[in-house]
Parts: structure tokens; sequence; C-alpha cells
């Protein structure tokens, strides 16, 4: 068997094909705050979903979300993957919190709002850019964006993905 070299990762294609749609400065700043805005939304959505049964709490779905997108990380590269867990890890405590502190009616509220807002600001972004965004091309880019995002903090960090 012959070893991958780090080109040929799967990963690496990924982000090569998602940096080519976010080469503008603005816009790859834009990404840098709003994609972790539309992840959290997203896990605080799912969170909002009610859970049948005493047997589970709430954030049920979006725990299992979690793990399944964690799964798609740590398998595209462990050192990614163990970033992306301390990110969900941080954004479920978040997420919990927050529950707790408005209730599940405002919490929904917030997340819709910032959501909203983060997609907005994307598409400016992508609109500076004058490209669409990667995930009309492929679903898979909808995961990507975290992943690089967090590579592009591995990398100013001095260390790799």
């Amino acid at each position: 068997m012959n070893a991958q070299t780090p080109a040929d990762r799967r990963i690496d294609r990924w982000f090569a094909h998602y940096s080519g749609d976010h080469r503008h400065p603005v816009n790859q700043r834009i990404h840098v705050f709003a994609v972790p805005l539309i992840l959290w939304s997203a896990i605080a959505l799912l969170w909002c979903i009610p859970v049948v049964g005493s047997w589970f709490r709430p954030g049920l779905w979006a725990a299992l979300a979690m793990f399944f997108a964690w799964a798609f990380y740590y398998r595209a590269s462990r050192k990614l993957g163990y970033g992306m867990l301390a990110v969900f890890v941080l954004l479920g405590w978040l997420t919990r919190w927050l529950h707790e502190a408005l209730g599940t009616q405002q919490l929904l509220l917030a997340a819709v709002a910032v959501f909203v807002l983060a997609w907005i600001a994307q598409f400016a972004g992508h609109k500076i850019e004058g490209r669409k965004p990667s995930f009309l091309t492929d679903l898979t880019y909808l995961l990507i964006g975290p992943a690089w995002v967090l590579a592009k903090l591995y990398r100013k960090l001095g260390w790799s993905y």
C-alpha cells in the first residue's frame, strides 16, 4: 500500500476548491466571522427541537448532529477532528447555557436572527468575491466551511492539520 501524501488527502482538495471560491480578503474576513456564527445558530436551532420522552434532554438533536459532523472531520483529518471536537464542546456548552438562561423560545429567536444575518453577510461576501458559494456545487462544502476557518487558525498558530 502506498501512503498518501498530504496533497492527496481529500480534505486538502476540498480546502483548495473552497479557497478558490474565497480569494477576496473581505470575503475571507466575512467568512471567518459568519461561518462560526452559522455553525452556532444551526446547533441552537437543532437544540430547540423538542425531544419526546423523558429519557433524553433538550439538545439531543444538536448532540447527534455534532457527533456525526465530528466523525466527518475526524475521518478527514485527526488534528482537525480534535479541533472541531473542542469547537463543538464549546458551542454545545454555550448553547446549553443560553437555553437555560433564555428558554427555548428566546434561544430559537436568537438562533434564527443570527442564522439569517450571518447568511446575508456570507452572500454579501460572495457578491464582493464575484463567485457563487461552494455549497451550491456540493453540499459537503457546508461542512468544509467550519474546518476551513479552523485550518486558517491552525496555520496562524503554526500548527499543521
